[in-house]
């Protein structure tokens, strides 16, 4: 049988081939390990997939929905153009406080912007400054608010702009209609509101490795 143990040596297999050697972004994880930041970064391999979809559609401006320690940040500020930009959101005070470190130790603090507070609020008061559409938005935050993230990532879209929604799998229980999870209740309500959303086109994919049994959706706005 494939165990947990599999998985860790195959996701770390695929970093040590194919994920270049980054003096950063080992940095970044130490630091948010010595901030006793949760440790639920994105994978290495699944922050360069983040880096790739903004090169492969050209972002230049990014929104992203939990900043944590500013790990997936750095890897998705790191596609952008010169003036690009990327907005990222964070509730805790702290996780802000090392993400900006973070962000300013990989030389990104002119293209990126971290909001502190309440995500719903914050995206409240970027409508009401004319916040021009993003071309990449990536929910990684409160599972429970996951359907009001994609109804604000809607309005924040433009035909062809891209929208990741990470751990929506959540070790199968997504499929468990009757969980008392909140989490996982927010996930169903997110993946049903994709569905009856006809204008965006949608798939999602199960991972497995050093993160667990999770996986992530993948849409892009039509219109």
């Amino acid at each position: 049988m494939t165990t947990m143990h599999t998985w860790e040596k195959v996701d770390a297999y695929i970093t040590e081939r194919l994920i270049e050697q980054d003096e950063v972004l080992e940095q970044v994880l130490a630091n948010n390990k010595k901030a006793d930041l949760p440790a639920i970064d994105v994978a290495p391999n699944q922050g360069k997939l983040l880096n790739m979809y903004a090169q492969m559609i050209g972002a230049s401006r990014i929104l992203e929905i939990g900043t944590l320690g500013g790990y997936s940040t750095v890897w998705m500020a790191r596609a952008l153009p010169e003036l690009g930009q990327l907005v990222t959101l964070e509730l805790d005070p702290h996780h802000a406080e090392v993400a900006g470190q973070n962000i300013a130790l990989a030389g990104l603090s002119h293209k990126v912007e971290i909001r502190v507070g309440e995500a719903l609020e914050q995206l409240a008061k970027l409508e009401a400054e004319g916040a021009a559409p993003f071309d990449l938005i990536f929910i990684d935050a409160d599972k429970p608010n996951n359907p009001q993230y994609l109804q604000w990532a809607l309005r924040f879209s433009r035909p062809g702009t891209v929208i990741v929604g990470d751990n929506v799998i959540r070790d199968g229980e997504v499929t468990n209609k009757h969980s008392t999870d909140p989490r996982v209740q927010g996930v169903r309500r997110f993946m049903d509101l994709l569905a009856e959303e006809p204008r965006v086109t949608a798939t999602a994919l199960q991972t497995v490795g050093a993160k667990g049994y999770d996986g992530f959706v993948l849409g892009i706005v039509k219109e």
